[in-house]
Parts: C-alpha cells; sequence; structure tokens
C-alpha cells in the first residue's frame, strides 16, 4: 500500500476499534455521564407512565354519561397528570443532551487533535503522496462519525432496547402472551430485516464517501495550482475531470437512495403487519367484554411509542454503519506508523560547536535507483560548505537526510558527535534553520509568516529580522506595510520576495546551524549581492551548508563538495578545484559562458 492511499485498505468490515477510542472520553466525565443517564431513567419512565394514564383517561371518560353538557365530570387530574409525563419526557431528554454535548465536543476536539498531529508525525514519504482533499473529507466525516456514535449508541440504542423490554413485560403482565409475543416477534423480525439490509447498503455509502473524498482531492488540486492550469487553458480539462468525479459520487448516491427506498418499505411492512396485528386482538378482546376501550387505546398508544423509537433505531443503526463506514479511513490513517521515528527516551541534541558528519551515507527512494552512495564529509564549527553539482546529483537528498525526513540505508549523520537517529526529531530540526528554494507561505500576513520562525518573538525581533533579509523597501511599498496578506501558499508575492520572507524567517530562528538549498536562486543580481552580505552576517560563527547552482555565491566558503550521480567525486576550496580542472572546473566554465 502507497502511504497517500492509505483508505485503499480500510477494512471492508466493521471497525469496532472506535468504541475502545470513546471509552477514555466517556470515564473522563463521569458526573455528566451520571446525570444523563438519571435523566434517560426517569424520561423512560414519564413515556411508560403516558400510555396507562390515557387508559384511565379513556374508561373515565367513557364511564360518563354527560360528557357533552358537565365538562367538570372529566378526570383533570389525571389529565394533568398526562400532560406533566409527557412534558417531563421531553424536558428530560432536552437536559440528557445537553449535559452529554459536552462530552461530545471534547471527543471530537480530543480525536481532532489526535489526529491532527499524528498526521503531522508521519514521515515525508506519506506526505509526498497524500491526497490533501480527500485527506481533509476523512478527517472531517471521522470526527463527525464519533460524535454521532457517542451520542446514539449511549442514549438511543440502548434506552430503545431497554423500553422495548419495558414494553412487552408490562403488555405480557396486564394482557397476556398473545399481545407480548406479536410485539416480541414485529421486534425481532424488525431489527433482523434492519440489520441485514443496512450491512448490504454499507458498500454504497461506502462509495459515495470515497467518490466524495475523491471530488474533493480534485478540486482542492485544481485550485492550488490555478495558475497552471490558467498557463495552459486546461479550465475545460479540470472541469470534465471533476465532473467525473462526481458522476461517480452521483451514482453512489443513486444506489443509496434506492437501497433505502427498499429499507424503510420493509420495515414499513413489518410495523404495519404487527400495528394491525395487534388492534385486531384488542378489538376482538374489547367485543368480548375482556377488555375496555381504555386498553385498546393503551395498546394502540404502547405500540405507537414503541415503533417510533423502533423506526429511529433503524435510523440510527443505518447511521452507525455509516458513520463506521466513513471513519474507516480515519481509523486506516491512524493505524500508519511514521517510518521515521523517534527510539524510545530519545535524548536530546545538545550541541556545542554545530560540527556537522557525515559517514560512509547510502540512502535510496527505490531499491533499484540509489541516490546517495558511500558518501563521507565533514562540516567543522562554525565553517561553511557548499554542496555543488549538477541536477540529480542528491545535494538536496542531503538536506532531508539531516532533517531526519528520512533515515540512511547505511552509514550515520552525526552532529557534535551524537548520531542523530539517537536524538529526538524535534531537538533536531530545532537546532538547524533553512531557507529552502521552493518557499512556501502560510495565508497569513507578512508579518506572521516571519514570525513563524519563532512565534514567541517579539515585534522588535520580528522587525529586526526583516531589516536583515532587507525586506523594508518592499514591505514600505505595500498599502498595507507588514500586514499584507500573502495569499495561499504566498502566492501574492513574487519568486525572490518570498525568498527574502524565507531568509527573515530563518534569520528570526537563529538556530545553531544553517542551511541554505538554492537560497538566492529566485533573486536579482541587486538583491542576491544585498542578501548574501547579510547572510553572510548572521552565518558568522555558524556553521552553514549551502547547496548551491550559482557558482558565484559560494566562492568564499570554507569547503565545496562536488557530487556526481550520488557520489563526492571533488573537494576543496573554490581556487583548489579550479585548479583540478575537473568536475568544479567544467561546472564554473559552463556558467561563465551563459552569462558572456
Amino acid at each position: 500500500m502507497r502511504p497517500g492511499n492509505y483508505a485503499d485498505n480500510a477494512d471492508r468490515n466493521i471497525n469496532w476499534k472506535v468504541f475502545h477510542t470513546i471509552w477514555p472520553y466517556l470515564l473522563e466525565y463521569r458526573v455528566r455521564i451520571w446525570i444523563a443517564i438519571i435523566c434517560l431513567i426517569l424520561s423512560k419512565a414519564a413515556s411508560v407512565t403516558g400510555p396507562f394514564l390515557l387508559k384511565y383517561i379513556v374508561d373515565d371518560l367513557s364511564a360518563t354519561d354527560q360528557i357533552s353538557t358537565n365538562l367538570l365530570l372529566v378526570p383533570g387530574a389525571l389529565i394533568a397528570a398526562y400532560g406533566f409525563a409527557r412534558l417531563s419526557m421531553i424536558l428530560l431528554g432536552e437536559i440528557r443532551d445537553t449535559v452529554f454535548g459536552r462530552v461530545t465536543e471534547r471527543a471530537m476536539r480530543r480525536v481532532g487533535l489526535e489526529v491532527f498531529e499524528h498526521v503531522h508525525a508521519l514521515d515525508l514519504d506519506f506526505h509526498l503522496n497524500r491526497r490533501t482533499g480527500g485527506l481533509s473529507r476523512d478527517i472531517e466525516r471521522g470526527t463527525n462519525g464519533i460524535s454521532f456514535l457517542m451520542r446514539f449508541f449511549v442514549f438511543n440504542i440502548a434506552p430503545t432496547l431497554i423500553e422495548i423490554a419495558l414494553v412487552i413485560g408490562l403488555l405480557l403482565y396486564n394482557y397476556g402472551f398473545a399481545f407480548a409475543a406479536i410485539t416480541l416477534c414485529s421486534v425481532f423480525f424488525y431489527i433482523g430485516f434492519s440489520m441485514v439490509t443496512t450491512d448490504w447498503r454499507t458498500q454504497f455509502v461506502r462509495e459515495a464517501a470515497q467518490a466524495d473524498s475523491q471530488a474533493s482531492t480534485i478540486s482542492i488540486d485544481s485550485l492550488l495550482n490555478y495558475e497552471t492550469v490558467k498557463y495552459f487553458t486546461n479550465e475545460d480539462y479540470e472541469a470534465r475531470r471533476y465532473d467525473r468525479s462526481l458522476e461517480r459520487w452521483e451514482n453512489a448516491r443513486r444506489k443509496n437512495r434506492l437501497s433505502l427506498l427498499g429499507l424503510n418499505a420493509g420495515q414499513a411492512l413489518i410495523i404495519t403487519l404487527a400495528m394491525s396485528a395487534m388492534m385486531w386482538l384488542a378489538a376482538l378482546r374489547v367485543t368480548q367484554g375482556s377488555m375496555t376501550i381504555g386498553d385498546f387505546v393503551l395498546i394502540n398508544a404502547f405500540m405507537m411509542q414503541l415503533f417510533i423509537p423502533l423506526n429511529f433505531l433503524g435510523f440510527v443503526y443505518r447511521e452507525i454503519k455509516g458513520s463506521m463506514a466513513n471513519i474507516e479511513n480515519m481509523f486506516a490513517l491512524m493505524d500508519l506508523s511514521p517510518k521515521v521515528d523517534d527510539i524510545e527516551n530519545a535524548d536530546e541534541l545538545k550541541i556545542k560547536g554545530g560540527a556537522i558528519t557525515f559517514s560512509d551515507v547510502s540512502f535510496h527512494y527505490r531499491s533499484d535507483r540509489p541516490i546517495v552512495k558511500n558518501l563521507s564529509f565533514t562540516i567543522q564549527s562554525g565553517h561553511k560548505v557548499a554542496i555543488v553539482g549538477a541536477s540529480g546529483a542528491g545535494k538536496s537528498t542531503l538536506v532531508k537526510l539531516l532533517f531526519r525526513f528520512y533515515d540512511p540505508d547505511q552509514g550515520k549523520i552525526l552532529i557534535d558527535g551524537q548520531d542523530i537517529g539517537q536524538v529526538s526529531q524535534c531537538s533536531l530540526r530545532r537546532s538547524i534553520g533553512i531557507v529552502p528554494q521552493d518557499t512556501v507561505l502560510f495565508n497569513q500576513s507578512i508579518f506572521e509568516n516571519i514570525r513563524y520562525g519563532n512565534p514567541e518573538a517579539s515585534d522588535a525581533e520580528v522587525a529586526q529580522a526583516i531589516s536583515l533579509a532587507h525586506l523594508d523597501s518592499f514591505i514600505a511599498e505595500l498599502p498595507e506595510g507588514s500586514g499584507t496578506v500573502v495569499g495561499e501558499r504566498g502566492l501574492k508575492l513574487s519568486g525572490g520576495e518570498k525568498q527574502r520572507v524565507a531568509i527573515a524567517r530563518t534569520i528570526l530562528k537563529r538556530p545553531p546551524i544553517l542551511i541554505f538549498d538554492e537560497a538566492t536562486a529566485s533573486l536579482d543580481s541587486s538583491s542576491e549581492r544585498s542578501i548574501l552580505t547579510a547572510l553572510e552576517e548572521i552565518s558568522q560563527g555558524y556553521t552553514s551548508m549551502v547547496i548551491a547552482h550559482r557558482l558565484s555565491t559560494i566562492v568564499d566558503a570554507d569547503s565545496i563538495v562536488v557530487m556526481d550521480q550520488g557520489s563526492i567525486v571533488e573537494q576543496g576550496s573554490h581556487s583548489k578545484l579550479l585548479a583540478l580542472k575537473g568536475h568544479y572546473f567544467e561546472l564554473w566554465t559552463a556558467q561563465l559562458r551563459k552569462r558572456s
């Protein structure tokens, strides 16, 4: 299974692990749970009492000869009691739901946070393959599904079953075996039919959810790449692609709707047959004189009162099956383990000077294509080392390995003698700052994007970082200044402007180790010189690793490592490498020709 297709491995059967997840949240609010349960019991007691009060009212009215002329003979106390029972049933139910609402809301918050943290903990390989839109919808449906399960399983399924048992017991005690047997058989057939049919229908719910996720993925992916769509005038192509996914969703929803028709028709038939049999039997007993009109009304009220929640029970079971189908993907996601993980009780990285050592490091993304081969070199504390080479030589892969987005297949990477595989990833990444080649910004203001380098930084510190990154003049030209919102992924800024924001962000972080991955690639010559001066100032005394394409930017490096096809072919200072007239000399000469 590819990491991005975790949903393809979702269980075809119900994942009962959800109840194991819900249980801790129920225990956290024991007092609220008990209050809700007490309200539930009292509500059901009021519900069962109602039909008996109705029976006595009808019997008293039937026994009164002058109903039309003397309403004072109507048993007002019984009517008041019946009204109070109905009101109590409704109010207690509302109180129960309000009290329990805190539990479901906290559960959604906790589960949502747990999933969010888990997704962030997954390795880079997962995120390179993920379907952003589908992932978002899977998480949304999953958390909503858990809320539904908590509310309805605890306070609808169990209470309905309790009420069924009470009604059957009362019918058996007061009216004999026949009434209880008809009720029990109808409930048995109703529940059995609902479960079997709903199990069959779940496949259509799952198909609709998958089609919905796919449609969301396509739409978000297309909107994120808005400019590319416009460059190639592919609006119609994107619309057709989106419509095909919506067509699959429409077909799945149609199957779901037709199967629901069959389910509802079958349930209605069972209810109608049971009600008719009970009413016929009760009417027969009334004509025989063994039951009163009040008894007839009581049985009718009981059956109505029983089949309304039973019908709702069918709805709840359908929704539970649907919710579980929806959260299958979320659980499949939660079951994914990061390929790169901290060892148990991992130590914090302790920076002394920031020396970096790659020791016999080999790595591949695919087994048939090695990227880095037996690579060894050292960056001394406070030194600046440049990594150069043709595209595909493995330069940027070294950055990913240093950040532990991947672990080497062979060899070690050491910082101040500490194997980075033995320290916590958080402490490692906290110690390294990077200005990437492709800068992606948040859809916030320039000021907040820079503060992201150190969320605890003061406004004065952010302003200083802006100054060091030579952003002052650019920000001064903006109507909203540093409060200008950059748009999604920073699309409102040019490549060079985004790069300078990224540089300011890294300046604000002030880590002991700095990495520049083509940091000035998007800048013009004037801006490049300004930025290089600033970088030179802030990197004094810091360990720096520079991935460079423009060789003119790294002539002052303490050492230059030349890579070719994943291996180091040359290493030394700028002048030394030129004197060798090897790979570096060829790269230098080629760039000089491009300039001239």
